[in-house]
């Protein structure tokens, strides 16, 4: 039994119906993973491909999807099942066609929805990952200790070691002291998508807003909103539907940048230097909003 065999099994174990692969179609798995669409004629699946020894982050996907799906608030594709086919781990998700043109504002809308899903404590009941990078998601009574220990903390000792210290050490060090005042309240623990750039959503053919490539943790709902912002795509009719149904404080320009940060300390961590002068830039401009 080959690769693609082993995984159309376990499919067929896992919907209880037989599965048999006609047809395989490579497609964008992003920069971490491989991505491949197999289809029985009747049946698609959306199937993502990494070494044996990262089945624990498709665990922790799979995972997140099963948290995005129970909120009801927006559509998420349904995980199939997850393991080891020869050298390969995988994924095999619900394959939808997202051929659609992106509703922004039903988007804003069920975003705003989904974040009114909370829990008691921030983090999560398990680690995932932020692209390839561990994301630990301890759990915490307090959002600010969270954030620092576990989100900007983590990605600025991560920068040091991966040799950008000469220019994020001082000022890494002085925006940690200055968190309290900067985050400046204590919101409720979210369901986040934790990843949520233009590149992680889409639409069926039918309109409906889809989200998917989750790295789901509960936390402050400003830090999805914040990466929305980060790389673009996302139109003004987005974030006023979302407005309308949770309005965001003043505060939330500041922390925006705040949030981002940890996103562009990670992409320097992932991709190298060309993010070094971006998140310099970014701390600077912290430090100087709260001197």
């Amino acid at each position: 039994m080959n690769d693609r065999e082993t995984i159309a099994c376990e499919i067929a174990s896992a919907t209880g119906r037989p599965f048999r692969i006609q047809r395989e179609q490579s497609v964008g798995g992003g920069c971490i993973n491989r991505a491949v669409v197999l289809a029985d004629g009747a049946r698609a699946y959306f199937v993502k491909l990494n070494s044996a020894d990262r089945l624990e982050m498709f665990e922790a996907e799979s995972e997140g999807l099963v948290a995005l799906r129970a909120a009801k608030a927006i559509r998420v594709p349904e995980p199939v099942c997850t393991g080891i086919a020869g050298v390969q781990s995988y994924l095999a998700i619900e394959y939808l066609d997202l051929a659609g043109r992106l509703n922004g504002a039903e988007a804003g809308r069920r975003l705003a929805h989904l974040h009114r899903f909370t829990a008691s404590d921030f983090g999560w009941h398990r680690d995932n990952t932020i692209g390839s990078t561990p994301q630990n998601n301890a759990r915490s009574s307090e959002w600010v200790d969270f954030w620092r220990a576990h989100r900007l903390g983590f990605q600025l000792d991560l920068a040091v070691r991966n040799g950008h210290g000469r220019t994020l050490s001082d000022s890494g060090e002085r925006l940690m002291s200055v968190l309290d005042d900067l985050i400046g309240h204590r919101p409720a623990p979210s369901l986040l998508h934790g990843d949520l750039w233009g590149g992680n959503i889409g639409a069926t053919r039918e309109g409906e807003p889809v989200i998917f490539d989750p790295a789901v943790y509960y936390g402050d709902r400003e830090t999805d909103l914040a990466m929305t912002e980060l790389f673009g795509g996302f139109g003004s009719d987005f974030y006023a539907a979302y407005r309308e149904v949770s309005p965001l404080p003043p505060e939330y320009g500041t922390r925006r940048i705040l949030y981002n940060l940890y996103h562009v300390l990670n992409h320097l961590n992932l991709f190298g230097g060309g993010y070094l002068a971006q998140a310099k830039a970014m701390t600077d401009r912290l430090l100087a909003a709260v001197r």
